[in-house]
């Protein structure tokens, strides 16, 4: 089995509902994401997928929330903002783009700052 990682990066703005205490009120962050994906086999010409094209595609998931108030994002319009559920949205989103490839999402680990992060797999 090969993992393969690579890092992006997106900055927005959000608040969470329903909880008590300072990010209740609208902050943002410098949100740095990690995509781990695996595959059981290489190409013929020995990757699994090629690094430009995975962040390509991990870019083209976190668009539309970079330099955004998550809060007014879909789905994020009808779940908390928080760094779990942006991770699983990632990932979920990211492995509908990858079903044509001979690899898939492992984990994506979404960081709010370098001391706080969230994994999300299945």
């Amino acid at each position: 089995m090969f993992d393969l990682t690579i890092e992006a990066q997106f900055s927005s703005a959000h608040q969470l509902r329903g909880y008590k205490g300072k990010c209740e009120a609208m902050h943002g962050h410098n949100w740095r994401v990690q995509v781990t994906v695996s595959s059981e086999k290489l190409n013929d010409i020995g990757i699994a997928i090629d690094f430009h094209d995975l962040k390509d595609m991990t870019g083209e998931v976190i668009s539309s929330l970079d330099h955004s108030f998550l809060n007014e994002v879909f789905p994020f319009t009808e779940i908390n903002p928080s760094s779990e559920n942006i991770a699983k949205w990632i990932f979920e989103t990211l492995k509908k783009k990858l079903k044509n490839e001979s690899c898939n999402v492992s984990s994506i680990t979404v960081w709010e700052n370098e001391g706080s992060s969230a994994t999300y797999y299945e």
